[in-house]
């Protein structure tokens, strides 16, 4: 059952009032331009518009409207030209030249002169790129350039980036918002400013942003995409996004047709709009449009090898755990059927390299035997494990803990609050820990990455303390392959590896799930769950 909301919250946040901010000063009634304003909620809030800074899924999606690239992704995660109109590869790898547009302009700022606007040159990059690395910025986006070892304006429509080396995924590292090209007269002239005042070239432009409560974009009439019938992008005039705490309020704006689309399946409300197989129920399907596909996350289970614990220690109790619960069964009754069991290895479905054979299916009578083995081998009559997880995933981990019960394994569920727990794994303070990792750039190797001995936490993603000499031979060796079923056999190789040490336990590989009212064309998923509204419309 959804909670009451106050009218009193809901009618001050509504996002009505933000279409009425819009329009205000027009002539025309608000009714008349509804179908060109999309609006959604944000209960995350955002936290920075600067993309240098922009590090999370949700501020990804306000900087894509306001931010270009030299390339881009499409809806399959194709490469395509963007600010870049084409580029070249020399033969060794190492040198990716860039010939630009020359018809991109910047949003309007009177710091531009007369003209309001000018063109984007390629000298505008090399400043971009520069201020990404700068260490007195600090920018959470600084490693994309790890492997870069120069990169220079060759003149103002020849763009060049040399590597350290040869690194066949570095492209689709391009097209992440830390890459974004942005103006040196703007920012310097706004500092740390700029995070609430960005100037970009993206298809719409910055209008306002009160924190916490509203944020406006307007249509850029000089965006310089257009679609494949000539027309030019965006549609929309408008977007307003708002940002009500939690996911019942924003549904409850949802249902009553107040925000256009809400994305991701929330415990609060999912038994109210899905069937227990997955399906919008009827009293939804005539006025909700619901669009899925696979998402490049993987959501597990880690041990920290490091620890003292016996029962860390022990494979047997490690692939105990995985052999001992019903992924299936646990997708079913916690997510109504929205992701996939997670029976293959730690790369998700839909990245090269993914392969459902080598994980674990349910055995329970096995995982019985393996826990019966080690009882036997370490003399420890009640083995028990700790296991720490944040609130959002308490109902995963419960699930869990009753099932591995039946085994003889005693789990033990604690809750922490994200940030702490993030602090805690990454210094080898919990022995097991519920995690995600989710896709930076599009190679299987951001996922083998977390397994790389180089990488240990807290200087890197390897919370694990996993070393292994096989892996990372293979791991360096994969950089110098750039034929994709090669490299493929690689990744498959490496995730073997790991599954073999049961190093982790992954439970499902997530979906896409977005809920759209019927009017809203154009709108789309992609497998990292980026938003993109320039072809989106409103009938």
């Amino acid at each position: 059952m959804i909670k009451h909301v106050s009218q009193q919250i809901i009618s001050y946040l509504s996002i009505s009032c933000i279409a009425l901010f819009f329009f205000s000063c027009g002539n025309n009634s608000n009714s008349d331009k509804d179908h060109l304003v999309f609006r959604y909620n944000e209960y995350a809030n955002i936290n920075t518009l600067d993309p240098a800074f922009s590090r999370t899924l949700q501020d990804n999606s306000v900087c894509n409207q306001l931010f270009n690239g030299l390339v881009q992704l499409d809806s399959d995660l194709n490469i395509l030209p963007c600010i870049a109109k084409n580029w070249t590869i020399s033969d060794d790898g190492l040198t990716y030249s860039f010939s630009l547009r020359e018809n991109v302009y910047f949003h309007k700022h009177p710091l531009f002169g007369k003209d309001s606007t000018r063109t984007v040159i390629a000298q505008d990059f090399k400043y971009s790129l520069n201020r990404l690395r700068d260490e007195k910025i600090a920018a959470p986006g600084s490693w994309v350039l790890n492997k870069v070892e120069d990169f220079k304006a060759i003149n103002d429509t020849l763009f060049e980036m040399t590597l350290k080396q040869p690194f066949p995924a570095f492209i689709g590292l391009l097209t992440m918002k830390y890459c974004s090209v942005v103006p040196k007269e703007i920012v310097e002239h706004y500092g740390s400013e700029f995070r609430s005042k960005p100037i970009g070239t993206g298809p719409f432009k910055f209008k306002r942003w009160e924190e916490n409560i509203k944020l406006v974009f307007r249509k850029n009439q000089n965006y310089f995409e257009k679609d494949e019938t000539g027309k030019p992008l965006p549609y929309l005039e408008a977007v307003a996004v708002t940002f009500l705490p939690d996911k019942q309020s924003e549904f409850l704006q949802f249902a009553q047709g107040n925000i256009d689309y809400i994305s991701g399946l929330d415990a609060s409300y999912k038994d109210e709009l899905l069937t227990a197989d997955g399906r919008l129920r009827d009293s939804y399907a005539e006025t909700v449009n619901m669009i899925r596909g696979p998402y490049l996350n993987t959501e597990y289970l880690g041990f920290y090898l490091g620890s003292s614990t016996p029962e860390i220690q022990s494979e047997l109790i490690r692939k105990a755990i995985n052999y001992g619960f019903d992924r299936k069964k646990m997708m079913i009754y916690l997510r109504n059927g929205i992701g996939n069991p997670a029976n293959g290895g730690f790369i998700p479905i839909g990245l090269p390299g993914y392969n459902k054979s080598i994980g674990f299916s349910y055995q329970p009578e096995k995982a019985k035997q393996l826990v019966e083995q080690f009882k036997k081998e370490s003399g420890i009559t009640n083995p028990e494990i700790s296991l720490v997880t944040t609130s959002n995933y308490l109902s995963f981990c419960e699930f869990i803990q009753r099932e591995l019960e039946k085994t003889g394994l005693t789990i033990n569920v604690d809750v922490m609050p994200e940030a702490t727990l993030r602090s805690a794994r990454s210094n080898g303070k919990v022995d097991m820990f519920r995690s995600s990792w989710v896709a930076d750039y599009l190679d299987a190797e951001n996922y083998l990455s977390i397994f790389y001995s180089k990488n240990f936490a807290p200087n890197g993603s390897n919370y694990f303390h996993y070393k292994s000499t096989q892996f990372d031979s293979l791991y360096n060796r994969a950089f110098n392959v750039t034929h994709i079923e090669e490299r493929k056999h690689l990744y498959t190789t490496m995730d073997s590896l790991v599954m073999q040490k049961a190093l982790m336990v992954p439970l499902f590989y997530d979906e896409v799930v977005r809920f759209t009212r019927k009017n809203v064309k154009g709108l789309g998923i992609n497998p990292i769950n980026l938003l993109d509204l320039k072809r989106v419309k409103k009938d």
